[in-house]
């Protein structure tokens, strides 16, 4: 049976994507779960994964198209069957660039790059219109997209005086922060998404905040033993610890695991904990997947692995998915903070720094004990402050505890 290939939802709040390349071509065999192409989001390239096991009979989306979340951009088929009533779905030659539609799973391929057949260079719409508005000629701009193709920021690094950023560095041109003018920025894309889903967040989205404070000698201790056992495995790092120990909690509190939907919560039995990572473009939260089923080494493992596949820009689609967060900023010697959630996860834990501070013990001796701070945000239509004071409770005792981390 004929499968059509759409583009995915890759983040909550991606609406459309960029093809950048196909890593099939039309009548090559394809397996279900193998990389098929290379997705431009707001934030990264993503290798999008076949969804069938095939033939891909048709590519309705050239490199450099930006198509609207859900909408057809390839056929996986049988060699021999019939695909017309599929491929009649995409319009017969690419229109003018205009803003998609509303994205309907299997409705017709997204307005399409528009380009005029007597050009001898390739630039996208955008870029165009964009030479257009300021009086650039394309000729004079060295194109970095595939095939040499122009794109918006090879037109603004040129208004600039810049040298174009080329598709070679570990993050596209599209995701850079560009010069404009004189004591202007333009934002990258990435800083555009994060101002969208914030924007959302904060306004739409009641937040509350509970901050608790954590002994961790006994936490560094174990994990010092830990890391001395082990050969050549990564090594365990505190936020490792800290997703264990959210992800035991979560199981606990599974409200906080939850996303709110109007007038009903959508709760999740896997816990895909994302973990802020911050860029020279911005902030990604990435998620790592199934934490409920992980033991401590392989979430030093999968963490390693994210964060180096974030920094590459190879991120996978699944793992723009989380449902809970973690921000750590202890690195930066920062005390406390509280973070904003994520739309749609319901919450996020901020982590502070390890501390030495004196602390009153018994007897009113005060002593240096290493402390940490860390402040959970809430969404209070799917929880109160009672839920979040006893979630901090449960990841207090499981790092105070850590041994109690190998469990479960």
């Amino acid at each position: 049976m004929a499968t059509e290939v759409v583009m995915p939802q890759m983040g909550y709040d991606m609406e459309r994507g960029t093809v950048v390349r196909w890593l099939k071509r039309e009548g090559e065999p394809v397996s279900r779960g193998e990389p098929l192409a290379e997705i431009e989001t707001d934030k990264a390239v993503v290798e999008m994964e076949a969804t069938a096991t095939g033939v891909l009979r048709k590519v309705l989306a050239a490199p450099g198209s930006t198509v609207a979340v859900g909408y057809i951009i390839g056929i996986i088929a049988a060699p021999d069957e019939d695909i017309s009533q599929l491929e009649a779905k995409a319009p017969l030659a690419p229109g003018p660039a205009a803003a998609p539609p509303p994205a309907v799973p299997g409705g017709p391929v997204a307005a399409q790059a528009a380009e005029a057949p007597t050009e001898e260079f390739k630039a996208s719409p955008v870029a165009r219109r964009l030479a257009q508005e300021k009086g650039i000629d394309l000729r004079q701009v060295t194109g970095t997209g595939p095939g040499g193709r122009i794109t918006r920021e090879d037109v603004l690094a040129h208004e600039a005086g810049q040298p174009a950023a080329g598709r070679g560095a570990a993050f596209p041109a599209a995701l850079a922060a560009v010069p404009v003018a004189p004591g202007r920025l333009e934002l990258s894309r990435m800083r555009q998404a994060i101002a969208r889903a914030t924007i959302q967040s904060k306004p739409g989205t009641p937040h509350f905040y509970v901050t608790s404070e954590v002994d961790m000698a006994a936490a560094m201790d174990f994990r010092r033993q830990f890391n001395n056992a082990l050969s050549n495995d990564p090594r365990l790092s505190v936020n490792d610890m800290i997703v264990k120990a959210a992800a035991l909690a979560l199981k606990k509190f599974p409200a906080l695991n939850s996303f709110y939907r109007e007038d009903h919560l959508e709760t999740h039995e896997a816990i895909h904990i994302g973990m802020a990572v911050a860029l020279e473009q911005g902030l990604m939260v990435p998620a790592v997947l199934h934490c409920e089923r992980k033991s401590l080494a392989e979430i030093a493992r999968a963490s390693k692995d994210l964060i180096e596949r974030a920094q590459q820009g190879r991120l996978r689609q699944e793992e723009y998915n989380g449902t809970f967060s973690i921000s750590n900023l202890g690195m930066f010697d920062v005390e406390s903070f509280s973070a904003i959630i994520l739309p749609p996860q319901s919450g996020v834990l901020a982590v502070g720094s390890i501390r030495k501070v004196p602390v009153v013990g018994e007897g009113d001796r005060v002593v240096v004990r290493q402390r940490m701070k860390v402040t959970i945000s809430v969404d209070h239509r799917v929880s109160d402050g009672a839920e979040g004071a006893r979630f901090l409770q449960e990841v207090k005792r499981l790092l105070e505890n850590p041994v109690s981390l190998l469990v479960g």
